[in-house]
């Protein structure tokens, strides 16, 4: 008798604990949360999370996936850099940085190394939108804050840091249709991003949008992997093999599209791209030529950020689950040098790296001192 309470106990008890490990991880709470100026939350439907408030400093990891374009190097450079500044440096303790390429397998592997080496946070761009959830339940058992950015994830069981990427995608296109305007045919070249990933898609999907509404538009697709290199020379086919377009977008290797159309004899036609910095050095070179084109922001900087976001949750902070990050954009005629872009500076240096409301600014000195190299 005395035995088989005994094992009913050790049942009740055992059922108690998993569901108490099951229940760990950030709770769900009213907002607002904390500075909202920098923190803002994506709408009014944005829930609120908060973790049990952990004693720093802290150690925390970025889990970077594909490393193969310069976006992701200064990426990388930013995080380095920023974790040494004043104010940041005293609450991280440790601090590695890793790129695991495009596996999905190696990413999580990653990840879970980390987490059962008791990191505090894990900062990442995901390889892709799912997959995820095995590690997220075993950084909820452990209380280990993951904050993904950038390509974010298909869940609301984390914190996420990025900017509105459909948004970004409409207004790629109504800048362009306004560029167009009455014509509604013709050929259109986009350039997209690194396939399977979330921003690439959305992008898409809101450049798509725009573009086929009451219009008819043939939009000729190709895959630039937000690669100067790449993008250049599958702008270099696309010409050969289409012709002339009425307007170009390009999601990331927009200094590579425009030396593509001058290599290939294209006339000058709308481009809407990136922030590359030889992009802006190009449209300020030729736009008197004819060259008319807007450059929108997604920052690398945006790590800072996200790693930002991390340290207030640790401290227990409420946070926003999906934290928006405005879309900074400049045309054509809006471009100055050594404001926002830097004739002294290389081509590849994205130019958005300044956060007013959060307060947060990573210097091109500061990034350009820094390298890509994994650190564990």
């Amino acid at each position: 008798m005395f035995r088989t309470l005994s094992v009913s106990a050790m049942v009740v008890a055992g059922l108690a604990f998993a569901s108490s490990a099951a229940m760990a991880g950030p709770k769900v709470v009213s907002g607002p949360g904390a500075n909202p100026a920098c923190f803002k939350p994506w709408n009014d439907k944005t829930k609120y999370l908060q973790w049990d408030k952990k004693a720093g400093p802290y150690r925390v990891a970025i889990v970077n996936g594909f490393v193969g374009n310069t976006w992701r190097i200064q990426m990388i450079k930013t995080a380095k850099a920023y974790a040494e500044q004043a104010g940041v440096k005293e609450k991280i303790k440790e601090f590695k940085v890793i790129s695991t390429g495009t596996d999905v397998a190696a990413q999580l592997g990653a990840m879970e190394d980390f987490i059962n080496q008791g990191y505090d946070a894990i900062v990442t761009i995901a390889v892709s939108p799912e997959g995820f959830d095995r590690v997220i339940r075993l950084a909820d058992k452990n209380n280990v804050v993951v904050v993904p950015f950038d390509n974010v994830l298909d869940t609301d069981k984390v914190m996420m840091v990025n900017e509105d990427q459909l948004e970004m995608g409409k207004m790629y296109g109504r800048w362009l249709r306004e560029q167009l305007g009455a014509k509604k045919t013709g050929k259109i070249l986009e350039v997209r991003g690194l396939p399977g990933n979330s921003v690439d898609r959305d992008r898409h999907v809101g450049f798509q949008e725009v573009m086929k509404k009451d219009a008819n538009f043939e939009i000729i697709e190709v895959v630039g992997n937000w690669d100067d290199g790449t993008a250049q020379k599958v702008t270099a086919d696309a010409i050969a093999a289409h012709g002339k377009f009425e307007g170009i977008i390009v999601q990331g290797g927009s200094t590579g599209v425009v030396r593509a159309m001058i290599d290939g004899k294209h006339p000058w036609v709308p481009i809407a791209g990136e922030s590359e910095n030889g992009f802006r050095k190009l449209l300020a070179q030729h736009g008197k030529d004819g060259l008319k084109g807007i450059s929108i922001g997604q920052s690398p900087g945006l790590v800072a950020i996200a790693m930002k976001a991390a340290l207030s949750a640790l401290e227990g902070n409420p946070m926003p689950q999906l934290i928006s990050v405005p879309i900074p954009a400049s045309t054509y005629t809006e471009l100055k040098d050594g404001v926002n872009y830097w004739s002294n500076l290389t081509d590849n240096f994205f130019t958005v790296n300044e956060f007013k409301p959060c307060d947060t600014n990573i210097t091109a000195t500061e990034i350009m001192a820094k390298d890509e190299k994994n650190t564990n």
